[in-house]
């Protein structure tokens, strides 16, 4: 990770200066002069995260990047985001690069969200995955100065973007290890460093722990696989006395360390990427990571169940019936709708710590990739509040979600003729939202949202502040989420439906 700071003034030695260009050519940042006709001349209008590198006139002098910001009336931190990416990206092999703050006033955004938005952008932009490699290239870019007219409001905002980014590193690091390294126990002993390093206590539980909490869901997934399941629970508790009226919200994530399909299994293309099926447990430990050192004042339990979802000679078979922690029983119909089978009983001991509000993090369905892309991530849940204030804390970090409905018309696509109910909806209709059905049966009156996460979680291509791979998607919703929490008080207050009303 490199180094960001921000001083007073720009330091001298550095090998590249980014100013913030805004449209028709108007300089955000102070001390700045445009050569309209000249940017013209090269194709540059200051679009948002467009670049133009003017060569310096004297020898050891450094590269001056012109970035763009767009309109001023629709300047916020995500387009401060974008900017920041594009100026560590236009620095090229620059190893020292300030981006000049100074100047820049937008409505609504203060110096030390601004400092952060530029620095997370700049930080995320220069994450790499190359340990694996047996000659991997040095990182280039070392570090990177936000110059603000406000050094104190800029250094503050700086200190955020980095706790930010690390957090963000650790999900991506943990998404992009190869499953063979990545396996339940090696992610436990990942969070149980975490925890020791950020003081959190966490309970790690085996697999015969797992059975003596009948834990059906999980124990039907690791079935099938050599390597054994572990159920990690990590708690933070904020510091200071901490009354009983402090209330508690439980994040729980996905950890599908590698998914087969298990017996029903994935054509081999389908498998290529399945070491990322465990992005919303990685998500989960991240965030919980960094509740220190960003000062969130709420109690945050996080629960990973951790498995593979294999073939093996012992397998879950199709037409079986598991029992959930909670007593409801599902028929398995397709073992490669796994993820909603680990998530009934994490999201029923969720319930059993009666906390004011629970957040699941998955990459549950293709249903919803096909619904909305590889950008944006599905949102639904069982309580207006919670779903806005979700909602309102993806937009803040940059991280786009959707709300999608849970029509109670639609639970027939989940009934069983055998069970309580089937992890297989009607084929080809509403499968993001029969998955998140499934899941509503076991958080009873607790407000809960769920996030599915299967199409942001990785990128195929190196975007803006995305980089090929993991991209640590959703640590920064929860983190917004957690920093600005406003307690919702009691029982769900209606059914968050979206826009569709079916009964």
């Amino acid at each position: 990770m490199i180094t960001v700071t921000a001083p007073a003034d720009v330091s001298e030695g550095l090998d590249a200066t980014a100013w913030l260009v805004l449209s028709d050519l108007v300089p955000a940042s102070r001390g700045l002069e445009v050569d309209a006709g000249r940017c013209r001349l090269r194709g540059f209008e200051a679009k948002l995260a467009t670049t133009i590198v003017r060569e310096p006139r004297d020898a050891g002098a450094p590269l001056e990047i012109l970035v763009g910001l767009g309109p001023l009336d629709e300047v916020d931190a995500e387009v401060l985001r974008r900017a920041g990416a594009a100026a560590v990206r236009a620095a090229g092999r620059s190893r020292s690069l300030a981006v000049v703050l100074a100047g820049f006033e937008a409505p609504g955004l203060d110096e030390a969200t601004a400092a952060s938005a530029l620095a997370e952008g700049a930080l995320l932009a220069a994450y790499s995955y190359d340990r694996l490699r047996s000659e991997p290239e040095p990182a280039v870019l070392e570090s990177v100065e936000i110059v603000g007219a406000d050094a104190d409001a800029a250094g503050r905002g700086v200190a955020v973007a980095a706790v930010v980014a690390e957090a963000v590193g650790l999900a991506r690091d943990l998404v992009n290890a190869p499953a063979a390294e990545c396996t339940p126990r090696a992610f436990a002993e990942t969070a149980t460093r975490v925890a020791e390093r950020e003081g959190l206590e966490i309970t790690v539980m085996d697999e015969d722990e797992i059975a003596a909490a009948h834990l059906g869901g999980l124990m039907a997934v690791a079935r099938g696989s050599a390597e054994p399941p572990r159920f990690v629970r990590v708690d933070y508790v904020p510091g200071g006395p901490v009354g009983e009226d402090v209330p508690t919200v439980v994040l729980v994530g996905k950890g599908i360390t590698f998914d087969s399909g298990g017996l029903s299994i994935k054509p081999a293309t389908g498998m290529m990427t399945m070491k990322t099926d465990m992005s919303g447990a990685a998500a989960v430990l991240a965030a919980l990571g960094a509740c220190r050192r960003l000062g969130v004042a709420v109690r945050v339990i996080g629960l990973m169940p951790m498995t593979e979802n294999m073939p093996g000679g012992r397998a879950t078979k199709p037409g079986d019936v598991l029992r959930a922690r909670n007593g409801k029983t599902i028929e398995v119909l397709n073992t490669d709708a796994e993820g909603r089978l680990v998530l009934a009983d994490a999201l029923s001991i969720a319930t059993e710590l009666a906390p004011d509000a629970i957040v699941d993090l998955a990459t549950l369905t293709g249903a919803c990739v096909v619904a909305l892309g590889s950008g944006i991530a599905g949102r639904m849940g069982n309580d207006d509040r919670l779903v806005e204030a979700v909602g309102a804390a993806s937009r803040r970090a940059g991280e786009p979600t959707w709300h999608l409905p849970l029509p109670a018309g639609y639970r027939s696509h989940i009934e069983s003729e055998i069970a309580d109910m089937k992890n297989l909806g009607t084929a080809g209709q509403a499968g993001a939202l029969s998955a998140g059905l499934l899941l509503e049966e076991f958080v009873g009156t607790t407000p809960w949202v769920h996030l599915d996460i299967a199409g942001p979680a990785r990128s195929e291509e190196d975007t803006g502040y995305r980089r090929k791979g993991g991209t640590g998607f959703g640590v920064r919703t929860l983190l917004e989420l957690l920093v600005g929490y406003e307690p919702l008080g009691g029982a769900v207050v209606g059914p968050a439906s979206g826009t569709a009303v079916l009964r």
